[in-house]
């Protein structure tokens, strides 16, 4: 499959059109106002120049849309992120988790999710690789590799109280 293609048309006096044609064949724009707002745009299916609903969202929604859509490369949990869909995100243990005091085996973890624990990190120390039978403990700081949807799923299941 080829990558999407992203047209974008400058609009003077406002800012830039991105338009996307997904692999489903909908149409869909953003427009950048240069005030920092986006408005967002679907076309309908039937008609690609007729719209089908239109968003305009404030610069800081447009930001947390941008975040929750490819979390931001500073995001104080992510890591590491790959383009073949892999990342590397810290997820803690809280000290009333129903985890604390449990081995790590217990989480059914890479069954679970595909996500795999790659490192433990207790306050000054690093715990590479821990095997299953490794007793968690609040404030344990876990580096969890996988999908976005698997560390997603990883993160669930360590935050059980």
């Amino acid at each position: 499959m080829s990558a999407p293609r992203l047209r974008a048309t400058p609009l003077p006096g406002i800012g830039v059109q991105y338009d996307l044609v997904t692999r489903e064949q909908r149409h869909l724009s953003v427009v950048a106002h240069r005030d920092g707002a986006r408005t967002v745009s679907v076309y309908q299916a039937d008609d690609p120049d007729s719209c089908a609903q239109s968003l305009r969202l404030s610069s800081g929604e447009a930001a947390s849309l941008i975040n929750a859509l490819k979390p931001s490369p500073h995001s104080p949990s992510l890591l590491y992120t790959t383009d073949l869909g892999l990342i590397a995100e810290r997820v803690e243990i809280a000290a009333a988790s129903w985890w604390n005091g449990r081995v790590l085996g217990e989480t059914r973890m890479r069954t679970e999710t595909g996500a795999s624990i790659v490192a433990v990190l207790r306050r000054a120390e690093a715990i590479p690789s821990p095997t299953p039978d490794f007793r968690l403990a609040g404030g344990d700081i876990l580096i969890v590799v996988g999908t976005r949807e698997g560390v997603d799923g990883a993160a669930t299941i360590l935050g059980r109280e």
